[in-house]
């Protein structure tokens, strides 16, 4: 890190924060915005969550005892000034990369990290159970969530919030909110009634004022009611508190989230309140990076970029899977009014803005909601529409309890595309898609399929689209492989795997992503005199077992290859094959299986 950062680089962990003075952190603030967009700039990552929440950040390690007070945060998206400001400025440069620091908060990695998040809508119930158990060992120590506004689509937020606000005990939540904004006469009259509700002795006078009036006999209780609806009333003229006072939170805000003497007074004033707290903050995402501020979207999460233009490094022409998705379904909604594309909150990262730009009224977006969306998609279904949802493999976990009862059991026709499946590279093991296979080849009447390029997605979609039940078709992240894809979409038969290469001496059955990767292998094999039989099996459920077990017998040695844990993926399911024809019994037929260990890979 060069001399320029002169306070960065005097801040080894928050207790050096502590000791700057308010003018001092905000120059913090600036540096620290500007070295996060510089290290960003080689590394890629998630930028604009992380550029809105730095004044936020700064704030919370600047008010709050971390590492003894618990600091929570939720997907985990704006956490790069977190990690900077807790011992690992110097490493951020290792940023999601093999044998750096993680993209997301991690335990494993420093104490100041409370909890493994990567998903959304965790944090308050993470953070609840802390505070919980503070409160049954007798400790003093505050806890904190940080939550942005997305995931307050998520009903389980709701669900924590209602369950915090019933225990009445000190737990603070704060609201990153960068999408709401407030006119400025109601945002003057709004930070009036807050600098005033947030001084101490307004609150202790509120008090006092409270328990003198509850004593007075035979209309005090009526008096407090009445000013506590007034109360109530004036406050949420110009507030949106209402729901969460409701649920049992004191609220605060809106608040200006890049106002750090603000930011600073209110969190000191709520820290010790011995209630639920929950404090709005106004942020811009992106905030001092003028690209990232004009196109958030694209600077959510991306690669790297060139630092003075904003401009994003790309490696070449060939359109992604997801490209390929989006492009697919929305020619098949052009044709059928029926189509109807669902997302959860990730247009772009599924593909699907493709689909809203061209046909707005055949696109649903529900929000970090993944539950309702597979229900959404079964009510669809069962009323005539052709539901496709799509869906990141480690998001669909989410939902299977709806995708086994609201969807497979009444063998509903829903299209599940289901995006990045396999390993996904930097974001790590909250979204890496290795479990996929495994839960949905385990549930009756699903259908489960895996394309071996991007043309082969297209007819698998395709057939998706005509097949009457659950159809799930499982992708991989990142760009296809350059074929041809002229050919008019067509349907797969089901169940219809595909001989890509004869040999004599074993058979690869590849899945998926790993077809390519079994070719390759195989005319390595062949370059040495070795020969080596390769099949697209193309379908998990249902396998084409007459191809299998043709070359499993004419070979006598079999290596299944996925993408996918091996625990009850696809190469178990070739195991369970032979075996239940009775072909493993001799020992005649080997089989080996490769694909992702029963561990999490990071």
């Amino acid at each position: 890190m060069d001399s320029s950062y002169k306070l960065l680089n005097r801040i080894d962990d928050p207790a050096d924060l502590r000791r700057l003075n308010l003018f001092d952190l905000a120059k913090l603030a600036g540096e620290l915005r500007r070295y996060i967009i510089e290290t960003v700039s080689e590394t890629g990552g998630h930028l604009a969550p992380s550029l809105g929440a730095v004044e936020l950040t700064l704030a919370l390690h600047y008010t709050l005892d971390t590492p003894a007070d618990k600091l929570v945060w939720d997907v985990g998206h704006q956490a790069y000034a977190h990690k900077v400001l807790t011992g690992r400025r110097d490493l951020l440069p290792t940023l999601r990369q093999y044998g750096g620091i993680s993209g997301f908060p991690k335990p494993s990695e420093s104490p100041y990290d409370t909890y493994a998040v990567g998903h959304a809508s965790t944090a308050i119930s993470a953070a609840l159970g802390m505070a919980l158990t503070r409160e049954h060992n007798g400790e003093k120590h505050r806890v904190c969530a940080v939550v942005g506004d997305g995931s307050l689509t998520g009903g389980m937020t709701f669900e924590a919030l209602n369950h915090a606000g019933r225990c009445k005990i000190p737990f603070l939540v704060v609201l990153n909110d960068n999408k709401m904004s407030i006119s400025k006469s109601v945002g003057a009259l709004s930070n009036y009634l807050n600098r005033m509700i947030t001084t101490r002795s307004y609150l202790s006078l509120r008090r006092q004022v409270q328990e003198i009036v509850k004593k007075i006999p035979g209309i005090g209780m009526g008096i407090f009611s009445l000013a506590r609806k007034i109360e109530e009333g004036l406050k949420n003229m110009v507030t949106p508190g209402m729901l969460f006072e409701e649920m049992g939170f004191l609220y605060f805000g809106p608040i200006d989230g890049h106002d750090l003497p603000q930011l600073v007074g209110v969190l000191k004033t709520v820290r010790d309140l011995a209630q639920p707290v929950f404090l709005h903050v106004i942020t811009v995402k992106g905030k001092g990076y003028e690209p990232a501020e004009n196109d958030a979207t694209t600077f959510h999460g991306l690669g790297k970029f060139d630092l003075a233009t904003g401009v994003c490094h790309v490696s070449g022409p060939t359109p992604t899977y997801t490209e390929i998705f989006g492009c697919t379904v929305t020619e098949l909604a052009a044709k059928d009014s029926r189509v109807v594309g669902i997302t959860a909150a990730m247009p772009d990262g599924t593909g699907l803005d493709i689909l809203a730009d061209a046909l707005p009224d055949q696109f649903i977006d529900v929000g970090i909601a993944e539950q309702h969306a597979v229900s959404l998609a079964g009510g669809l279904a069962i009323s005539g529409m052709k539901p496709v949802l799509a869906i990141y493999s480690t998001f669909l976990q989410r939902a299977y309890d709806q995708l086994v009862t609201d969807v497979c059991l009444m063998n509903l026709p829903v299209l599940f595309a289901v995006d990045r499946g396999g390993l996904v590279g930097a974001d790590g093991p909250t979204h890496h898609g290795c479990f996929d296979l495994t839960y949905l080849r385990s549930v009756p009447n699903m259908t489960v399929c895996a394309p071996a390029d991007e043309d082969e997605l297209r007819h698998l979609l395709y057939t998706g689209y005509k097949h009457d039940g659950p159809f799930a078709v499982r992708y991989p992240r990142g760009k296809g492989t350059g074929v041809d894809r002229t050919r008019p979409l067509h349907e797969i038969p089901i169940g219809k795997g595909e001989l890509l290469r004869e040999g004599a001496e074993a058979v690869i059955v590849a899945l998926g992503s790993t077809v390519v990767t079994a070719v390759e292998a195989a005319e390595a094999l062949a370059i040495e005199g070795r020969s080596v039989a390769v099949i697209n099996a193309r379908w998990l459920k249902p396998l084409d077992e007459n191809l299998i077990v043709e070359w499993a017998g004419r070979t006598g040695r079999v290596l299944t290859v996925e993408e996918n844990s091996l625990e009850g993926g696809f190469g178990s399911a070739v195991v369970e094959l032979l075996a239940d024809r009775g072909l493993l019994d001799s020992g005649k037929i080997r089989v080996r299986r490769l694909g992702i260990p029963d561990r999490f890979i990071t």
